[in-house]
């Protein structure tokens, strides 16, 4: 369906100068398009190089927790997927961050430390994006190919061996999921915009979803399970109004003094910004809108 646009786009871009990164098996956006922030990867990078071999001695989460550490500080920006009106593609944004984004960047620049050093670059940062947003670690240009929940990522993920879901393992209890939230509100998305028929898509994607349980560890018991959590492993937090329950947010624990806590990018209403927050239980019991959560451990 988004084939003429690709066609468009590759037309375009094949008559410019622009430096250009390619989603496999689609067209082409530019680099500026893609990557945002090409000069704090490159200080990133130049921060990494002296400590490199000890941070790569570090287990797959340890690492996740490190690079988390290195984004604190940074501006919180929603929807920055939503980069073109018809192509998607793997995408980074290191100016602003939403808490997907924040968990995947720190993901995607641990993995990359498996890499030899003159690899450490933009489009190798991308292809690690890849590699975990999409279902079967693929973008194939359309919307749909991106995963768009948190429990199909803990699904996907864990099944390619990228991740283990130990949401059950940890006391987890199914609940009924209500997921609706990208239909109800399309039109702040977008690729949902300028693309009617995305909307179907969406829709039965929300659909499967409602028909499946969710399960989550129960907020009154994370305070029991924090012992058994470790850094870098990823927290989704499922809300719920009233009955209604569903993922609604997302970080990543990291202990501090002992004490377990949470690494998110924060909303505008409350930091605005990456920050370590108070105890993952205390942070729980803060709104009155949280329910439990769902854990992911990377395990490479």
């Amino acid at each position: 369906m988004i084939r003429p646009a690709l066609a468009l786009a590759a037309l375009f871009l094949l008559g410019s100068d622009l430096p250009v990164a390619r989603a496999r098996h689609t067209g082409l956006l530019p680099m500026g398009t893609v990557f945002v922030g090409q000069d704090r990867f490159e200080a990133r990078v130049r921060q990494l190089r002296p400590v490199a071999d000890k941070v790569r001695a570090m287990p797959i989460g340890e690492r996740a927790a490190w690079f988390g550490q290195m984004l604190l500080g940074t501006s919180y920006k929603g929807y920055t997927l939503e980069i073109d009106d018809h192509i998607e593609a793997p995408s980074v944004n290191l100016t602003g961050l939403d808490c997907w984004t924040f968990f995947e960047t720190a993901l995607a620049f641990a993995r990359m430390m498996d890499e030899p050093a003159d690899q450490w670059t933009p489009e190798t940062l991308l292809r690690y994006i890849e590699m975990d947003r999409y279902w079967g670690g693929e973008c194939t240009g359309s919307y749909l190919s991106r995963l768009h929940y948190l429990e199909d990522w803990l699904h996907d993920n864990a099944r390619r061996g990228l991740v283990r879901d130990l949401t059950r393992a940890l006391g987890g209890v199914n609940t009924t999921n209500s997921a609706i939230e990208m239909t109800h509100n399309w039109k702040k998305y977008r690729y949902m915009r300028n693309n009617p028929e995305l909307r179907v898509g969406i829709s039965e994607l929300e659909s499967r979803l409602r028909r499946q349980p969710l399960a989550m560890i129960p907020k009154s018991a994370v305070r029991g399970i924090e012992d058994q959590l470790q850094n870098g492993d990823i927290i989704g937090i499922v809300g719920h109004d009233g009955d209604k329950y569903g993922t609604s947010h997302v970080g990543m624990a990291i202990r501090k003094d002992g004490v377990l806590c949470f690494m998110h990018a924060s909303a505008p209403f409350n930091f605005g910004k990456v920050v370590i927050e108070s105890r993952l239980s205390d942070y729980l019991d803060k709104y009155r809108t949280h329910a439990g959560i769902i854990v992911g451990r990377p395990v490479k």
